[in-house]
């Protein structure tokens, strides 16, 4: 099972106490599906245990039951479709959330059902089992709900950010999507609408990558670190090379001589290392000093 798919299991076994709660996932739910108008409400999903869910919260609530739900099959994936098209049960519904049955229904959202914050919560868990998803966090972090309707989502987008999140927005073809692509606002929302293990799993996704991107880095680092050390002393031993051949090295002071035989005697050491084995002698700087000074010699000789 996807990441998404887990989330939304997860979700699927939040037991709401109160009634209002269970109407405000319902709502969630259903304004989100594929068709909620005066002509018929359709739901399609291909998670079993949300197609279950709804249709047990709708028994609870309304004692009622969808009129069609149709089973389709392609490769791997099932899908269900729930159908309320008889005028009884959509009147039953659609003016219990206050839409007239008598005129096209158009999708505003009626924030009067949401004022308590519990019931926010269970309306966004609807909107997310209904029309949500969310991509595996050991590669991306983004979750999306999806909406054909540009009033809805600017409602929701309100609804939102006054419970606190900072969702953005965008279209994707005919559709307006509802996302947030930080982690932290994600783990929020996954908490929110019950699913507070994979939010944790998110954590821990984000936990490992943060490690392994720190160990890539200092690889990284060592390795350029590694090469940067060879090259220097690589161009310190060809110097100390031409110096020699060219009969200079007894010419040179006594302080470069001994510079030049601790490269000689260590060729792939690092500066540190050189100093370490100088064991007090010279420091640091004053050896690095030294070996530009033999390199500036070489170049001397080089030119004549």
């Amino acid at each position: 099972m996807s990441f998404s798919g887990e989330a939304k299991a997860e979700m699927c076994r939040v037991k709401p106490q109160r009634e209002c709660c269970v109407a405000a996932e319902i709502y969630g739910s259903l304004i989100f599906a594929n068709t909620f108008d005066c002509g018929e409400i359709r739901l399609s999903t291909e998670n079993a245990k949300f197609s279950e869910r709804i249709q047990g919260l709708i028994q609870r609530q309304f004692g009622l039951g969808f009129d069609k739900i149709i089973s389709t099959r392609k490769g791997n994936v099932s899908k269900e479709t729930l159908i309320i098209d008889s005028g009884e049960k959509l009147q039953t519904v659609l003016g219990y959330y206050g839409y007239d049955l008598e005129r096209h229904v158009s999708l505003r959202l009626n924030a009067a059902l949401l004022e308590e914050e519990h019931c926010r919560e269970a309306f966004v868990r609807g909107m997310f089992l209904s029309s949500g998803s969310v991509t595996d966090p050991g590669r991306t972090y983004h979750l999306e709900i999806v909406t054909r309707h540009f009033n809805l989502s600017r409602e929701v987008m309100a609804l939102l950010l006054d419970m606190g999140f900072e969702p953005k927005s965008t279209m994707r073809k005919s559709n307006y999507l509802i996302y947030f692509k930080d982690s932290d606002a994600i783990e929020d929302f996954l908490t929110k609408c019950g699913a507070p293990v994979a939010a944790l799993q998110l954590m821990e996704a984000k936990v490992e990558k943060d490690i392994r991107n720190r160990v890539n880095r200092q690889v990284n680092c060592d390795a350029a670190n590694i090469s940067k050390t060879v090259n220097a002393a690589q161009r310190q031993l060809e110097a100390i090379k031409v110096i020699e051949e060219k009969g200079g090295f007894e010419l040179l002071s006594e302080e470069l001589r001994f510079a030049a035989r601790l490269r000689t005697e260590n060729p792939e050491a690092s500066l540190g290392t050189l100093v370490e084995e100088a064991a007090g002698a010279v420091s640091r700087s004053g050896l690095n000093h030294r070996f530009t000074k033999l390199i500036k010699i070489a170049e001397e000789y080089e030119k004549r």
